[in-house]
Parts: C-alpha cells; sequence; structure tokens
C-alpha cells in the first residue's frame, strides 16, 4: 500500500449484522456494489426459501455467486474486486 493510499472505515451490513470495517476509499463504491447484491440475494433467498436460517441464505450466496463466476466468463472478477473482497474477507474473519 502506498503512502497516499488511506484507509477510511466503513460499516458494512451482511445478512442483518453490522461490520466495522477499513477500506481504501478507492474501493468504496466496488465495495457497496457487492454488498447491495450479495443483500438482494440473501432477500431472495429468503422469499424462495421460507423457514431457514440466516446461515443457510448466507451460504446459499456464496454458492450462487462462486457458481455465477464459473458460468459467466465474459465477466471475469477484476483483480480489484477480488483483492478487495480477499481484504473483507480477512477483516470479518478477524471480527468473528
Amino acid at each position: 500500500m502506498m503512502a497516499n493510499d488511506q484507509l477510511i472505515p466503513l460499516n458494512i451490513i451482511i445478512a442483518d449484522r453490522s461490520y466495522r470495517i477499513k477500506i481504501l476509499a478507492s474501493d468504496e463504491e466496488t465495495i457497496r456494489k457487492v454488498l447491495k447484491t450479495i443483500n438482494e440475494k440473501i432477500l431472495e433467498f429468503k422469499t424462495q426459501f421460507a423457514g431457514k436460517d440466516m446461515q443457510d441464505y448466507v451460504s446459499m450466496v456464496l454458492i450462487w455467486y462462486a457458481t455465477q463466476a464459473k458460468e459467466n466468463t465474459s465477466e471475469i472478477l477484476s483483480e480489484d474486486l477480488v483483492q478487495s473482497l480477499l481484504k473483507m474477507e480477512k477483516q470479518l474473519d478477524e471480527v468473528i
């Protein structure tokens, strides 16, 4: 990370749980879009498969996301997005 790359705090919500992470300001828009997609998919699965618990819905979204990345080769994840997701995963692991 370069000296001028400042980390900013960001409160995110995934599956009704709030997390505070630090990100590069330049990654904020991408992270917000990914979070929006994740939470919309969770809601979609909650509607389709009523009665499951939140962990089931999160697992379904992870499987969906991984399958989408494999099936849709024309939309390969950019290296920046992959790095942002890996950073977010690491930060979430530290919180849990």
